[in-house]
């Protein structure tokens, strides 16, 4: 089997990374979200297949790309990580890839992220292969603990040579509506990410309402954010695509006002290859598929791959393997 992929969209190379711009109150305010025709529009994405046969092979494979390969457990080790970043370096078996016939592309996953303590080992196991790692940071997961303290974090895992730093903010100030401050400490930890991209954790599940998400996604944009991202995977309430839907069309209201393209990253509990699907069209069809690539879009995730992996193999042979052919870790 050969899958042919035509892939014209500009690349990160061409992106113009989020600037920042002065905070805008007026527009804060004017947002209001209607959750319930949000629910009526998410519902229609899960409610049909989107693609089929060779079409869905090769947007899993295309989802690979967009992963971000994730351990953030109390118990990881130096050993698990390295193990993590060796399913990082192939994602999947050669068989597979020479069944399909794509040894020729280049199919990574779009980081390895790992807590703090961990970067230097994952920099070092990633070594050569383009990968970046990326740290959750600022007192992961709830981001309680002085500002001073959260910077240095930020700092010391840029040095250690993070690229993508997945910061959280402080959801207190989101219930307040204490814009000024989220502002104020976003845009500090932007700049002491220096070039490392910064990802907002915004922490869904615990902001009430759909208006308050939509006005945190504004804010964090504003103040430089290079992605808005759903959640740490901590909360009891996680990404779904009713919340996707809120904070994809903040990034589109925000790149009409701006023209500056903004990455949206859902993350907790996307475990299926159907999941992956679903968000990718919801992406496609709110965004267009200029926003399919790693630089816009990432998965959160950390057993998605190995279902990814057991979907190509029925793709290709009628017959699903078992989750031990396709270990994560």
């Amino acid at each position: 089997m050969s899958l042919r992929v035509v892939d014209n969209t500009p690349s990160e190379a061409t992106h113009k990374r989020n600037p920042g711009f002065p905070l805008d109150l007026d527009w804060v305010e004017r947002i209001r979200m209607n959750r319930s025709a949000l629910e009526r529009r998410a519902g229609t994405i899960g409610a049909r297949r989107t693609v089929k046969k060779d079409y869905q092979l090769a947007w899993l494979l295309k989802a690979i790309t967009m992963i971000d390969l994730t351990t953030l457990n109390s118990d990881d080790t130096d050993g698990r990580v390295e193990r993590l970043c060796a399913k990082a370096r192939h994602p999947l078996r050669q068989d597979i890839l020479d069944k399909l016939d794509v040894g020729s592309l280049r199919i990574l996953p779009g980081a390895v992220c790992v807590y703090h303590n961990f970067v230097k080992t994952a920099v070092t196991a990633l070594e050569g292969t383009g990968i970046p790692v990326a740290a959750v940071s600022t007192a992961f997961p709830h981001g309680l603990a002085p500002v001073e303290t959260k910077l240095r974090e930020i700092e010391l895992s840029v040095a250690d040579g993070a690229r993508e730093i997945d910061i959280v903010i402080e959801r207190g100030m989101v219930l307040r509506g204490d814009w000024q401050a989220l502002y104020d400490q976003v845009k500090a930890f932007r700049k002491a990410c220096g070039d490392a991209h910064i990802k907002t954790i915004l922490g869904t599940g615990e902001l009430a309402t759909q208006t308050n998400i939509a006005k945190a996604s504004l804010v964090c944009m504003l103040a430089g954010a290079d992605f808005i991202k759903t959640s740490t995977g901590k909360e009891k309430v996680n990404a779904n695509l009713v919340t996707s839907l809120t904070m994809i069309r903040m990034i589109r209201w925000f790149a009409e006002e701006t023209g500056i393209e903004i990455g949206y990253k859902p993350a907790g509990g996307i475990a299926t290859a159907g999941d992956a699907l679903k968000y990718m069209a919801l992406m496609k069809e709110e965004l267009g598929t200029h926003w399919l690539q790693p630089h816009l879009f990432r998965f959160g995730a950390s057993s998605l791959l190995t279902d990814i992996e057991r979907q190509l193999e029925h793709g290709l042979t009628g017959h699903y393997a078992a989750d031990y052919r396709q270990p994560m870790v």
